[in-house]
């Protein structure tokens, strides 16, 4: 019996392939590119940082819209319907990165945002970017950033970024998008004491969502409680005021909607100079997050570290020693070595 021969890929393309096929929009390059970015080989970091480097003339173009929302509101639904509407009613494309929360125990992540996504899954306009947390905070994936460069310089006009839920952390995800979009439900308890003030204060906009059948009304009146809530916040920098609407993943209405208020808010921003600002502090957002995973990196590769952390991990767990004074010896070593001279 015959034993059928694997053609595997080769693991890394040359950096004019990568740049190539990003630019001409194909998508299996451009998933390829991602995975680049998202290694933590060193060798794959060095390839990396030259793509991005060419790729970032040819990006910034996008709508980078953050939604959000409560478990169970319905945010893969969501972005499936509202993905639909942007390639059949507005005749564009989107490029949507959902992120999976990671076990805390294993790491591992199912990834599974991709199979609630049945419609936009299938569309030749759509690109879909599952990625692990990671344990990464801020309800994002560690590379995001140059994930969304990726997928603009590939064509992509909408880039929809899916956090993992809502919670304190979410400033990353704002960090790195023009607009930033809460989903809610009605009748899901005390939301409005339950919501983090925080939140409250980076949103956009807010849609009720599953505006339909019995929820209608129930949806009209939360519509109201939260529009009500929402005024007593001070103005926003940008001069918007955020809006709350009802909308029905199920059967479309109330997209259309919260799509027109999308782009109202991007005319807003622009005409005032205020996305420019927006963008100019994402720009530094990033060179900020590029340090402190550089400084990570060269923390858990430092060989004195290596040597010290197992002992004092014990010692702490034992009580032997605090965590302040073990993390302060850490980095302490961290540090010698770094100014140790030349030998």
């Amino acid at each position: 019996m015959r034993r059928a021969v694997k053609h595997s890929l080769p693991r890394r393309l040359p950096l004019e392939r990568y740049v190539e096929g990003v630019l001409a929009g194909d998508r299996t390059t451009l998933a390829r590119a991602i995975t680049l970015v998202e290694s933590d080989l060193a060798a794959d970091a060095a390839l990396a940082a030259p793509l991005l480097d060419r790729l970032l003339p040819h990006a910034g173009n996008s709508r980078r819209v953050g939604i959000t929302g409560i478990p169970g509101a319905g945010k893969s639904t969501f972005i499936d319907t509202l993905g639909m509407h942007l390639i059949h009613e507005c005749g564009e494309n989107v490029a949507v990165l959902s992120v999976d929360p990671s076990s805390p125990i294993s790491g591992g992540s199912i990834l599974g945002d991709k199979t609630r996504m049945e419609r936009l899954a299938v569309e030749d306009r759509a690109f879909i970017r599952p990625s692990p947390a990671r344990g990464h905070l801020g309800g994002v994936a560690r590379r995001t950033r140059e994930t969304i460069l990726l997928c603009e310089a590939a064509g992509y006009r909408n880039i929809l970024v899916e956090t993992v839920g809502v919670g304190q952390s979410e400033t990353a995800v704002r960090s790195m998008t023009d607009f930033f979009l809460l989903l809610m439900l009605a009748g899901a308890g005390d939301e409005l004491q339950g919501m983090k003030r925080g939140i409250i204060e980076m949103l956009d906009g807010m849609a009720i969502n599953k505006a339909d059948g019995d929820g209608k009304q129930k949806a009209e009146r939360a519509r109201s409680e939260y529009a009500s809530a929402l005024h007593l916040f001070p103005a926003t920098a940008d001069g918007w005021t955020p809006r709350v609407l009802t909308c029905s993943s199920l059967n479309g209405e109330g997209i259309a909607e919260i799509w027109r208020m999308v782009l109202e808010h991007r005319e807003l921003v622009e005409s005032n100079g205020y996305l420019a600002k927006r963008r100019s502090r994402q720009a530094l957002d990033w060179m900020n997050e590029i340090v402190m995973l550089g400084l990570e990196q060269s923390f858990r590769e430092d060989q004195a570290v290596a040597a010290r952390l197992p002992l004092l991990r014990q010692q702490v767990r034992d009580g032997n020693v605090t965590p302040f004074a073990a993390g302060r010896e850490l980095l302490g070593l961290l540090h010698s070595q770094a100014h140790s001279p030349d030998e």
